[in-house]
């Protein structure tokens, strides 16, 4: 990999279920990272629940919200409105938000982190698919989120303050359907899907939204086909997934993104789904979410990885 630098738990049985308490309880996060990430290990696929709401048949983003104790978000592939649905951690339908003002040509991943407001979280919708490699320019909404409560009835709402950020490539258009938020820096980061190589792009904080702006080319990794990314809220932690694998880099505090992708990353488990696109850190970081497009007659399901604490390591 070549990057240009910018300068300056217990064991898999009921845990799913312990997280989703604590976190809707809001609690302060039950894995403290007394050891380099590295240490730790995940344990086997377990099944958090059915989406309730069929309209969601293209899942192509997934996000587990910091604010909101309990509430994930998701959207449609192509195809489908300017939309996001919230849905609880086992897969309860909560509601749909219209973001008004948008565009939904090809929405392939969402993300949550920091932005203009120190006290705010936003929502950071990317509008970046491209099949053929034929738009030049791309587009990455932001808004405020919105409260949602995980007991709520579903409601639907539409959203306000949404801004736009556009954006082209420096070496020309790709299709990409990986973004995150880097929750250190708000910086935000694309990864490209297509190549042997994928590429590597950032737009630092704070993005424009009155022009187009254009990424940096940070660099490569070698992986092909990747559909989604995430970064932990303690920023220590990186996902990014392909159809077949989950790929997983530490990072120590105060390293740039950059660097730390330049280290070989570590493969975690993974069972393929049907057409999985999705992947969120739980919010305080004791596992991870996968959620799949439906295919072949087969419905979307939200499943879930738990974090094990490393042999030797502390309990808390």
């Amino acid at each position: 990999m070549i990057f240009h630098r910018r300068g300056a738990l217990p064991a898999a049985a009921g845990l799913l279920s312990l997280l989703i308490l604590s976190w809707g309880c809001g609690e302060e996060p039950r894995f403290k990272l007394r050891h380099p990430p590295s240490e730790f290990r995940f344990g086997e696929r377990e099944l958090a629940g059915h989406l309730a709401d069929d309209r969601v048949d293209e899942a192509s983003g997934l996000a587990a919200s910091r604010r909101n104790p309990g509430v994930l978000w998701t959207h449609n592939d192509s195809g489908d409105k300017p939309r996001l649905f919230a849905l609880d951690a086992k897969g309860r339908h909560l509601g749909v938000y219209t973001l008004l003002g948008a565009e939904a040509r090809d929405w392939e991943d969402i993300a949550l982190g920091p932005g203009p407001e120190p006290r705010l979280h936003y929502l950071y919708v990317a509008d970046c698919g491209d099949n053929k490699a034929r738009h030049d320019v791309k587009v990455i909404y932001r808004l405020p989120e919105p409260v949602v409560r995980a007991d709520q009835a579903p409601i639907e709402s539409a959203l306000g303050g949404v801004e736009a950020i556009h954006f082209r490539y420096p070496d020309g258009p790709r299709d990409a359907e990986t973004l995150m938020v880097d929750p250190a820096t708000a910086d935000l980061y694309v990864i490209s899907k297509r190549e042997q190589a994928v590429r590597v792009y950032r737009a630092a904080f704070p993005q424009l939204t009155d022009a187009v702006i254009t990424l940096e080319a940070l660099g490569k990794l070698p992986l092909n086909g990747v559909t989604a990314g995430d970064i932990s809220a303690d920023a220590n932690e990186v996902l990014v997934k392909t159809y077949e694998a989950v790929h997983y880099w530490p990072r120590l505090p105060g390293q740039d993104l950059g660097e730390a992708l330049q280290e070989p990353p570590r493969r975690l488990p993974y069972y393929p789904e049907p057409q999985g696109e999705a992947i969120a850190w739980h919010p305080a970081a004791g596992g991870y979410y996968t959620l799949s497009e439906e295919r072949e007659s087969i419905p979307a399901m939200l499943y879930f990885y738990p974090r094990l604490e490393s042999e030797g390591a502390d309990g808390d």
